[in-house]
């Protein structure tokens, strides 16, 4: 059974920092690309960042580029998302997703190409 747990979310002002992480179990997490994706109320579900499976290339929206960092350890099937110079913007339900390398495609943008999806963590930055 699949398994993406996501941790780390919280209340922190605007400028603030925080680190999110996503433990995933029930996969090879290795050959999975992970990805980080939030959803603000009312808006639908945008791409943040993803981890490439081995390549360990990166790719990020433009909205967070030079701002969030995604990383991923493999000896610990884990995979964060760091997050500086927070903004209100920023605020919104936080989801870790992942889909095997052999069916993912190079839209890693697309929600419902992926494969797995954890609970959500919520990050809320205030002004």
């Amino acid at each position: 059974q699949v398994q993406l747990v996501e941790s780390g979310g919280g209340l922190v002002q605007a400028g603030g920092s925080l680190r999110l992480s996503c433990a995933a179990s029930g996969v090879t997490f290795s050959t999975y690309n992970m990805a980080w994706f939030r959803q603000a109320p009312g808006k639908e579900r945008e791409f943040v960042a993803v981890g490439k499976w081995r390549s360990l290339s990166t790719a990020y929206a433009d909205s967070v580029k030079g701002r969030f960092t995604i990383s991923r350890d493999n000896a610990k099937n884990t995979v964060y998302l760091q997050m500086n110079s927070l903004k209100p913007e920023d605020t919104g339900l936080y989801y870790c997703a992942a889909v095997w390398y052999a069916t993912a495609t190079a839209r890693v943008d697309v929600p419902n190409l992926y494969r797995y999806w954890g609970q959500g963590t919520q990050v809320t930055v205030s002004s």
